[in-house]
């Protein structure tokens, strides 16, 4: 399993790396101001953070249990990452209504958009970040530790 540094890393770089792709964007999404925009992510970023490291913490020990492993196949890699935007949605929706003074309907559409963004950042990066950084328990016996799965 990851350590607690390694998952700080982790956390922090898929939150900054995000936001510089989400705030421009979002901001010409929604037809609204980067400053509106960037404020909603910092604070959603920053929730977030706080979110992933709790929520993979709690995935990985339950997935190694079931599996005996935390190496994840693609079809575990889309389960997780539809499991973390569902919480994440419910956590970050009151917010974004009060923030922006619009309805939780108008709320609700604007986060799974974002959440539909975050889904299909988060499968990459966290594809990406497995390969730059994977875990000794991952090797294949007679496999050089070069390799990496996946």
């Amino acid at each position: 399993m990851r350590s607690p540094l390694d998952r700080l890393r982790h956390a922090i770089s898929f939150e900054l790396i995000a936001l510089a792709i989400m705030i421009p964007g979002g901001a010409f999404v929604f037809g609204l101001p980067m400053t509106e925009i960037g404020v909603v992510g910092v604070v959603s970023a920053t929730i977030a953070t706080l979110y992933n490291m709790g929520y993979n913490y709690v995935f990985d020990r339950a997935y190694r249990r079931w599996s005996g492993t935390t190496l994840k196949t693609p079809l575990v890699r889309v389960l997780h990452a539809v499991l973390f935007e569902a919480g994440l949605l419910v956590v970050l929706m009151p917010f974004i209504a009060w923030y922006l003074g619009v309805t939780l309907w108008q709320a609700f559409v604007m986060d799974v958009s974002l959440a539909a963004f975050y889904l299909l950042y988060a499968l990459a990066f966290n594809w990406a970040y497995d390969k730059l950084f994977p875990l000794p328990e991952w090797q294949t016996p007679g496999v050089p530790p070069a390799h990496t799965p996946g």
